[in-house]
């Protein structure tokens, strides 16, 4: 029997990730792992193939068991939408309709716009082997496609649910560019400082007889000089 879980009870730090019949375990686990990375934390399924609980995705999902313990579970999309305000449909193929479509940078940004005013949002993802039926597209308001190769524009759902939950975390950083962590803060040393280590080591060197034989010598201190600067 699915696990059934009240949506409410769940504490909410962002979009919820919904998988419409998801075929593998497998798959169900790497998005999870895919939405801890970038601090996600709520996933609903809808029919999954094999049932639920997966112990395959609880393998796959590498310690990201908080997501795979509140997994909430769903006979239909529509009730597993039903308490969100607004949800984004992911697909790689143009859709007849007249929803606005955007770029996932783009979408994230609009989903932690909506997440500041307290609305409950969502990103719909299909199956595996063909995605959404437009009639599922047509139950989300808008849609969010990535910028692929349209030769091959196939993405696994644990890509396409990496991309998102990344720009999810992006937009909510003051700067977009800062890293959690960074190089050593280094001082670029002055044209004085830098002369003085090139006659310490040309001196050093001369001692121990480096330069062999000594016509080369004044192409290797510029070889050395060149490697230094």
């Amino acid at each position: 029997m699915p696990v059934i879980k009240d949506p409410d009870s769940i504490a909410v730090a962002g979009p919820a990730i919904i998988l419409v019949e998801p075929q593998l375990g497998e798959n169900i686990g790497m998005v999870a792992r895919a939405m801890a990375n970038f601090g996600l934390s709520e996933l609903r399924l809808v029919n999954p193939r094999d049932g639920w609980p997966s112990e395959k995705a609880r393998a796959a999902a590498s310690c990201a068991d908080h997501v795979i313990d509140a997994v909430t579970v769903f006979d239909d999309l529509a009730s597993a939408l039903a308490d969100l305000n607004f949800v984004f449909a992911t697909t790689a193929r143009q859709r007849d309709g007249f929803k606005s479509v955007r770029g996932p940078v783009e979408a994230g940004r609009l989903l932690r716009a909506r997440h500041v005013m307290g609305q409950r949002t969502g990103i719909l993802f299909g199956r595996e082997r063909f995605g959404l039926y437009n009639d599922e597209v047509g139950l989300a308001d808008e849609i969010v496609t990535f910028p692929v190769d349209p030769d091959f524009s196939s993405l696994n759902i644990a890509q396409a649910a990496l991309l998102m939950s990344y720009e999810w975390m992006k937009s909510g950083l003051e700067d977009e560019t800062k890293t959690n962590f960074s190089g050593p803060d280094m001082k670029s040393a002055s044209k004085e400082e830098l002369h003085g280590l090139f006659a310490y080591l040309e001196g050093a060197l001369e001692a121990r007889g480096y330069f062999r034989p000594a016509p080369k010598k004044p192409k290797m201190i510029d070889n050395l000089r060149a490697v230094l600067t």
